[in-house]
């Protein structure tokens, strides 16, 4: 009984290896974890996003959906934008990457496309 208790422990353990090797690689990348030091100061749309990143739309989008398929960032449709936002229920371990980045509020114009004109 001991080594059942030992192995489903130790498979417990490799898993959540598995799963941290997994956020360190998708926070590896320098566009995804400077997108989630931004979504820490306020929401963002994907414009907001191209802008201050400089970069393609195509890439912020693709960066972002990985990001929203591992539960690091949740999405709010507001009109015909959808705002971008750290999701506050992401794990113990992301919380502790995340405090570690530094504040980008100077990269942030307050409400970005919050203020812009609504088409549609």
């Amino acid at each position: 009984m001991y080594a059942r208790q030992r192995w489903v422990h130790m498979e417990t353990d490799f898993m959540q290896v598995l799963l941290l090797a997994e956020i360190y690689k998708l926070l590896g990348d320098k566009t995804r974890l400077t997108i989630m030091a931004l979504l820490q100061v306020q929401s963002l749309c994907v414009r907001d996003l191209v802008e201050i990143l400089q970069t393609s739309q195509p890439s912020v989008s693709q960066h972002l959906a990985k990001l929203k398929t591992h539960g690091l960032v949740k999405e709010r449709r507001k009109g015909p934008w959808v705002y971008y936002s750290v999701n506050s229920e992401c794990s113990p371990q992301v919380k502790q990457i995340l405090a570690h980045l530094p504040d980008m509020s100077t990269a942030v114009k307050p409400n970005s496309a919050e203020n812009a004109p609504s088409f549609g």
